[in-house]
């Protein structure tokens, strides 16, 4: 059994095989999906390993290839899509323990894969520092699980997403008998990074940065959605006002928040926001112009400590929804810049509040977008689809959240680039198998 080969090879004490224990690693927030809950329930590794070394995690690849054993990387498990669970077993690689911040510069930073990006972001803004964007998990996720599975977060309304200049360099370990380390920089970046880890084994990473800001928190709260919109669609083209998210929640959605429900009043609307200290005139203007009142403020003496905006932003909202809500789930959409309100007007006037609306506003090239995670209240697999059909009749694209095959959850990768890496990086495919569909460009069955 080529288990005990492996205690035998690293050590009995450093191999994880407790029945929980390795249930909790191969899971993630695939639950999120009632879909992908079914499909994925049941699929466990067979063992775990928690390498502390680029050379330890060198003999594991050694070994996996000599043995043919399906290696499955993980970071936190924060991801949604199932992109950490293991689809035929095999030996979860959980990279949490290489965690070290190598080295803080004037304008980037250099981190292992395991580096918690919450212990990142305050650790540069001791030295004066701040990340450009990340999670809304950031407290928990991990920087290798972010560049792998992730796209964009709280700072996107700012400097967009990761492929937006926002991975400077990745380092990559190959799943072959001779494993190498390669040094991926400038547009080759792209083809590693939200790939889910096919492509090899990203363990360090160079991110850019910028001089620390000090952000504000705001609530804004608005009799209808339309006005919610309108103020926040505004607001992101404003250059005057620096801004590092805006987030917007129609009600009920707003009705899950248990922190914040004595803040917020029954029935509106409300924009989440970070800004600066100095734009607080500004916004509140803006705000006034669309009827909107301040519910909730955290001054910037607070930023980051207890409680936080964000933690309703971006998928926490969903994971709000679905905690104190009955049969909640969600879409990852792109609503049309000019043509928003139509579009949610059409929605709206067939599927009623069955579809709840929940933007946030990034920037796309340049460009102020709203993209948006509408929680859905979840009827069968089929209700779901007609929803996404709709959606995509009325010029809404959609990014679909329900399934662990790479491409088809979203965002435009490059599919033939990242499999024709796979095939040079991971020869013999024991990377994240059954990840990347066997026909790139075919339409997912429903």
């Amino acid at each position: 059994m080529w288990k005990e080969r492996l205690m035998e090879l690293i050590g009995e004490e450093n191999v994880i095989v407790k029945d929980s224990a390795i249930d909790r690693l191969s899971k993630d927030f695939y639950w999120y999906s009632p879909i992908l809950f079914e499909e994925l329930k049941d699929k466990v590794a067979d063992c775990a390993v928690v390498p502390k070394t680029i050379d330890e995690l060198t003999k594991i690849i050694r070994f996996a290839v000599k043995n043919r054993v399906p290696l499955t990387p993980r970071g936190a498990g924060t991801g949604n899509y199932g992109q950490g669970i293991p689809l035929n077993g095999g030996i979860i690689l959980d990279l949490t323990k290489l965690n070290q911040i190598v080295q803080i510069n004037e304008k980037d930073v250099r981190v292992q894969a395991g580096v918690k990006l919450g212990l990142l972001e305050k650790t540069l803004r001791k030295e004066g520092k701040e990340l450009r964007i990340y999670p809304s998990t950031f407290m928990k996720s991990t920087v290798g699980g972010f560049l792998c599975g992730g796209s964009g977060g709280i700072g996107s309304i700012r400097w967009g997403n990761l492929w937006d200049g926002n991975v400077l360099e990745v380092t990559i370990l190959t799943v072959e008998e001779k494993p190498q380390l390669l040094t991926i920089k400038d547009e080759e970046v792209l083809d590693y990074i939200h790939n889910y880890g096919t492509t090899g084994i990203l363990v360090e990473a160079v991110l850019p940065i910028e001089s620390r800001t000090e952000w504000s928190q705001y609530i804004m709260s608005f009799d209808t959605f339309h006005e919610a919109v309108m103020f926040s669609d505004e607001l992101s083209r404003d250059e005057a006002i620096t801004k590092r998210l805006v987030s917007v929640c129609e009600w009920p959605i707003p009705s899950h928040f248990q922190q914040l429900k004595k803040y917020l009043v029954e029935d509106k609307s409300i924009v989440m926001l970070e800004i600066t200290e100095d734009a607080e005139g500004r916004m509140k203007e803006l705000s006034e112009k669309y009827g909107g009142e301040q519910s909730f403020y955290i001054p910037a003496s607070k930023y980051h400590k207890g409680l936080k905006v964000s933690d309703f932003t971006w998928n926490h909202a969903t994971l709000w929804a679905h905690k104190h809500g009955e049969n909640m789930t969600y879409l990852q959409a792109r609503f049309d810049t000019e043509k928003v309100l139509e579009q949610m007007r059409r929605i709206r006037e067939v599927f009623g509040y069955e579809v709840q609306f929940h933007f946030e506003y990034i920037k796309i090239e340049g460009n102020v977008t709203p993209t948006s995670l509408p929680v859905v209240i979840y009827k069968s697999k089929e209700r779901l689809y007609e929803i996404i059909e709709f959606f995509e009749e009325v010029g809404v694209t959609v990014n679909n959240p329900h399934t662990y095959l790479l491409g088809f959850g979203g965002y435009n990768l490059r599919m033939e680039k990242i499999t024709s890496l796979k095939e040079k990086n991971d020869p013999y495919d024991l990377l994240n198998r059954g990840k990347i569909p066997k026909e790139v460009n075919v339409k997912l069955a429903k």
